[in-house]
């Protein structure tokens, strides 16, 4: 049985989420879902995630995973709304107990907040099986963007997060904490060793000018037409050329309250006396 995929674009932080399901009626999982977040206000909202909500909802599904493919550094992770109001567990790689320590560091969190992965239902070890319904899915360890990363294999398609974009856009940045271009390397070609048609789901895309925004791809296309990584690329040369262009690169915009919300598996930090939930912004520290 082939899956069944809807995927929906949030155009404020290029962000593609994945519905993957068996049949209508049937059973499903919610592949990074978006909270919409104005940074001006520090509010959020819930747009992104009511459209999945409703897909779900339109066509019967009951939702049994919500899988994430590392802690984002580009948009809140819309999780935990997405299971109260529908259920299911959260899951992600079991590495990310390693970005967990490195940003409860970085935040100066409170010394209750674990670093075991505990926050999500679920961590995932490399070439896991897992079901979807009728769907046999198995996850993927593929580190370098970040050293929790994963990818998710689902029959005849796999959801890369950021590992890959489309082969115009290239590949992910590895200068986060952890990151490391040459495990990046080792990733991509693990994935690019699959059949040739094998779909490739992207996490997001940066469309260049005279381009609309395409979030699916192919094995062969991008062995053949990656910028960065096509075949014939060395190990040494997308090494250096990572390293050369994450130097110039700024930090994400949404990066400092991301992923205080995104190690909590989507929970926002416990309120205050006040009744209002805060996050920090380390000063001089970046």
């Amino acid at each position: 049985m082939k899956p069944h995929i809807q995927s929906f674009f949030d155009t404020q932080t290029c962000t593609a989420t994945h519905v993957v399901f068996d049949e209508a009626g049937g059973h499903a999982a919610v592949i990074d879902p978006v909270l919409n977040y104005e940074p001006k206000s520090g509010r959020t909202k819930t747009q992104s995630a009511d459209q999945v909500l409703e897909f779900l909802q339109a066509q019967r599904l009951q939702l049994q995973w919500i899988l994430e493919t590392h802690a984002h550094a580009d948009h809140l992770s819309a999780a935990q709304y997405i299971k109260q109001q529908a259920g299911g567990r959260i899951a992600i790689g079991q590495h990310i107990s390693q970005v967990q320590q490195v940003f409860k560091s970085l935040f100066n969190l409170d010394p209750v907040f674990a670093v075991d992965g505990s926050q999500f239902d679920h961590l995932f070890i490399d070439n896991e099986e897992f079901f979807i319904g009728k769907l046999t899915a198995r996850a993927l360890l593929v580190p370098g963007h970040t050293p929790a990363d994963m990818a998710y294999h689902i029959v005849d398609s796999i959801f890369v997060g950021d590992t890959l974009f489309m082969p115009d856009v290239g590949t992910a940045r590895c200068d986060f904490p952890g990151g490391d271009a040459t495990q990046l390397y080792h990733s991509i070609r693990k994935l690019l060793a699959y059949a040739p048609e094998t779909r490739l789901f992207l996490c997001h895309d940066y469309p260049p000018a005279g381009r609309s925004t395409c979030t699916q791809t192919t094995v062969a296309q991008q062995k053949a037409e990656n910028v960065h990584v096509r075949d014939g690329v060395t190990e040494a040369e997308f090494v250096a050329l990572r390293d050369k262009r994450d130097s110039g690169l700024e930090m994400p915009y949404l990066l400092l309250p991301a992923i205080q919300v995104n190690i909590r598996a989507g929970v926002f930090p416990a309120p205050e006396d006040n009744g209002i939930s805060y996050l920090k912004i380390p000063l001089n520290s970046l």
